[in-house]
């Protein structure tokens, strides 16, 4: 279980700092650029990889099905919230 919950913050840290970092360039002068949401993904897939490379090596009793099946239940959380309703 512990695996899962690593490979879902491996997901949400990465997507968090960045959503944090768009929004504050957006209430800045002139706003957000395309340029800016580029340069935040390629940070955000380059810690993503990171991440998941420092939990792999650090992590000895990793059981890989979970931290996958963690990853993915957080990058598509999203469908969760759509049939909510």
């Amino acid at each position: 279980m512990f695996s899962a919950v690593l490979g879902g913050l491996c997901c949400v840290v990465p997507n968090g700092i960045m959503a944090v970092r768009l929004f504050a360039a957006s209430t800045k002068v002139g706003g957000a650029n395309p340029v800016t949401f580029f340069i935040w993904e390629f940070i955000k897939i380059a810690m993503t990889l990171a991440l998941l490379g420092a939990v792999a090596w650090l992590y000895r009793d990793l059981n890989w099905l979970a931290l996958l099946g963690g990853f993915i239940v957080a990058l598509k959380s999203y469908i969760f919230l759509l049939f909510r309703h």
